[in-house]
């Protein structure tokens, strides 16, 4: 905003040359009577030559109070600013193929009210940037579609049963394709909410494709859905709960009795636990909660730790804000079972690099985390060899982590982390999508 405030670096000699070389300064306007300068009033008559026009800031003031023999800057400031300013265009002059003159022309600096308009204008601009990348970010994470996406691609999804971590990781072996459930009709023109039977089609996680039954081969309702949301019973809970079973309407003409239909399709078909929606409210449940303290890696300083508090927790992920962050923004984001993040003291304790905090008490609401929650350290057998300072080894590179990396092992924790690992060259790049 103000580059040619200061320029305290440059040599004096060099500005006093630049202001000689110059030309003289061009006259006057002449209806200037009263003019400010350093807190005090000075008043000529019009036309006078004691006034003079700051050639870096566009000051107006008394001449005999500029700076410099010639009288062409207010201050020493603008004075070296200049001087730096003109070098600056003697070399673009250069870059451009112009032959450079000692004489080079230099944009002068608008005045100060100019300047802070300029600014707020700009700091305006950045600000609707943000909120127009925040907004297109919302609009494509809204706009995704896992389903759309794995049709149209024929593409095989990951299942549920892969992350263990994740909810409802280890108990969907009973999920699978052709089980049926009772979901909401949508195609139906009554004026209240009534259910139909669907099978799955298709998993995509934690997305089921859907196709109401009696639509035989035609796909074209099927409609994919979240398979832990509310609006997804077992078979038989429309009865037990009073709600009524009505056949979507473009398919209501092909059979007289459903109810025989509907026997003769369930028997013998699977469908959903009866405690489904008990299980996938547990597996929802966290211990983590937000305001706790823990002690998580610096993400600046990957060889320490600092102290963080949880802020929201998510699917079971932890988004935490160190604690010296004023605006909640230098946040670190990690799963609730990483080994990343451990109770308060546990630096110490191994003797593990930790960056002390400035913030000498807590805040109100914020609380330790108790230690029983922290995934604990697996014993290992170390009757053999184990890991020793100077050993070399092969580790995930931490600040480019699809490469895998020659390392040196620089220090063992007293729980046998390894902890102040070395890199040196890179082994096998992992691939990513």
């Amino acid at each position: 905003m103000f580059d040619g405030y200061d320029s305290c670096s440059e040599d004096t000699s060099s500005s006093s040359s630049s202001e000689e070389s110059e030309e003289e300064v061009a006259p006057l306007p002449s209806s200037l009577p009263i003019i400010k300068n350093n807190g005090q009033v000075y008043t000529y008559p019009d036309g006078k030559s004691g006034m003079a026009t700051c050639e870096m800031c566009g000051m107006v003031g008394v001449r005999d109070a500029f700076y410099s023999k010639t009288k062409r800057f207010c201050s020493v400031s603008c004075s070296r600013s200049y001087s730096s300013n003109s070098k600056k265009a003697s070399i673009l002059a250069r870059l451009q193929g112009k032959p450079p003159t000692k004489k080079a022309k230099v944009l002068q600096k608008q005045p100060l009210v100019a300047k802070l308009a300029a600014y707020a204008q700009y700091q305006a601009t950045l600000q609707n940037q943000a909120k127009t990348k925040a907004g297109n970010r919302a609009v494509s994470m809204e706009g995704f579609s896992w389903g759309n996406y794995i049709n149209s691609n024929s593409f095989i999804a990951a299942p549920v049963t892969c992350f263990k971590h994740a909810p409802m990781g280890t108990c969907w072996g009973d999920i699978s394709e052709n089980v049926r459930v009772e979901v909401p009709n949508t195609d139906c023109s009554l004026p209240t909410k009534v259910f139909w039977i669907a099978g799955i089609v298709k998993l995509a996680g934690y997305n089921a494709l859907l196709r109401y039954e009696g639509f035989e081969n035609d796909s074209g309702l099927d409609f994919w859905c979240n398979i832990c949301g509310s609006d997804i019973h077992p078979v038989g809970w429309c009865a037990a709960s009073g709600k009524p079973l009505v056949p979507p309407r473009t398919i209501q003409h092909k059979y007289t009795n459903w109810k025989a239909f509907l026997v003769k399709r369930l028997t013998g078909a699977k469908t959903l636990p009866p405690d489904f929606s008990q299980k996938v409210s547990e597996s929802m449940q966290y211990p983590f909660k937000p305001c706790m303290r823990v002690e998580v890696v610096d993400k600046r300083h990957l060889c320490r730790t600092r102290v963080a508090v949880v802020e929201s927790v998510i699917g079971g992920r932890l988004r935490l804000v160190y604690e010296e962050s004023e605006d909640r923004t230098d946040d670190f984001w990690c799963h609730m079972h990483s080994p990343l993040i451990h109770h308060i003291g546990w630096s110490r304790s191994i003797g593990h690099r930790f960056k002390r905090s400035d913030i000498t008490k807590k805040q109100d609401g914020h609380f330790d985390t108790p230690p029983h929650l922290f995934a604990k350290v697996k014993e290992v057998d170390q009757s053999g060899e184990w890991f020793k300072e100077g050993m070399k080894l092969e580790a995930i590179d931490p600040l480019n982590l699809s490469t895998i990396c020659v390392a040196t092992i620089r220090k063992v924790t007293q729980n046998f982390l390894l902890n102040g690992l070395t890199t040196s060259g890179k082994l096998a790049p992992l691939q990513h999508q």
